[in-house]
């Protein structure tokens, strides 16, 4: 069954308290299933480590999916290769995007498949600046944010897998942006790789509304989130008139008792600003607009994505605690096969 007999598993075992940790989760091997009729055989070759795993492990699951069950497959997507089709659309070699899980060789109906253009970029551009994070990136400065050439611009995690997306996206519109990461190689990849215009590393400062300030001199017009709580609180003391605040994440917040409460969200009338979240699956009818975008700009060196790259499907579950405790400096994969 072209060269694989076994597939490999990483199975949700408990549910967690805080940062998830490996014991959670339990590896396994069955047999490959053969793909019937619409299906296709795959092997996995780099698997997305992304925060909203977190909610997917939890009893209540998120806002927009339900919780993966106890037992089963943890949920994760990814790029993998087709190894055998019964689906016209797809023929063996082919790449494809998908919702693979954490296993090495999925059987997966073609309707959930998304076949990978490979002109504009191989299987590691499409996990990285062509893909999932960078489409959210994009539709969150330009639809949500309305980024325009001149403005300034703040980037929270600027250094994560959407953050340095959206921080590109700022410098590509010609505008001033500012990044906050954590600790020095983060803050010296936004600055010397990524050049961004001010840099500031929250774990180094005492007081984050003043830094921000130091770092923001003018005020914010867009300030692009991925943390929330204090961080987000702090940015909109900032906030100039007419400004857009993106709610695109809150790391900060997923694995704590109570959540920090916002204390400046007067700032949004006093400034005429608006804040909006939003969730990138809602533009699914657009993604090729925004892969078209990404592409071209990758292709003529104007965006790029620093990967963190683990070795091994062993590693998936120690990615994930990796990746709450801030140890990743771009956007974290595992890879698999390939």
């Amino acid at each position: 069954m072209a060269g694989a007999a076994t597939n490999h598993r990483i199975l949700l075992r408990g549910r967690p308290a805080g940062i998830p940790t490996p014991d959670l989760f339990e590896a396994d091997t069955v047999p490959v299933q053969a793909p019937g009729p619409d299906e296709v055989l795959l092997e996995t070759l780099y698997l997305s480590i992304d925060p909203a795993m977190r909610g997917w492990m939890s009893e209540g699951g998120s806002s927009y999916h339900r919780p993966v069950p106890l037992g089963e497959v943890m949920r994760g997507g990814g790029i993998a290769r087709v190894l055998e089709s019964r689906a016209p659309e797809h023929n063996p070699g082919d790449l494809v995007q998908a919702r693979l899980g954490w296993q090495s060789h999925p059987t997966i109906p073609a309707r959930f498949l998304q076949k990978v253009d490979t002109t504009r970029g191989d299987a590691l551009a499409w996990i990285g600046p062509l893909g999932l994070s960078a489409v959210t990136a994009y539709f969150g400065m330009r639809d949500i944010g309305s980024v325009r050439p001149g403005e300034r611009v703040l980037v929270s995690a600027a250094a994560g897998g959407v953050g340095q997306i959206a921080a590109q996206i700022g410098r590509i519109e010609a505008c001033r942006v500012a990044g906050i990461a954590g600790g020095p190689e983060k803050c010296s990849f936004l600055r010397n790789d990524l050049r961004l215009d001010a840099v500031l590393d929250y774990k180094a400062e005492n007081d984050l509304a003043a830094a921000i300030g130091r770092a923001c001199p003018d005020g914010i017009d867009l300030y692009f989130d991925n943390v929330g709580g204090e961080t987000l609180d702090a940015a909109l003391l900032h906030l100039r008139p007419g400004a857009r605040v993106v709610l695109c994440g809150r790391i900060s917040q997923v694995n704590v008792q109570k959540p920090y409460g916002l204390r400046n969200v007067g700032q949004l009338g006093a400034k005429q600003a608006r804040m909006q979240g939003f969730q990138v699956f809602a533009y699914n009818p657009r993604y090729e607009e925004a892969r078209a975008w990404l592409a071209a700009r990758h292709a003529d060196g104007q965006l790029r994505q620093r990967l963190h790259i683990l070795e091994g499907l062993h590693h998936a579950p120690a990615a994930l605690g990796m990746l709450f405790r801030g140890e990743n400096t771009g956007k974290l994969v595992v890879r698999v096969g390939g």
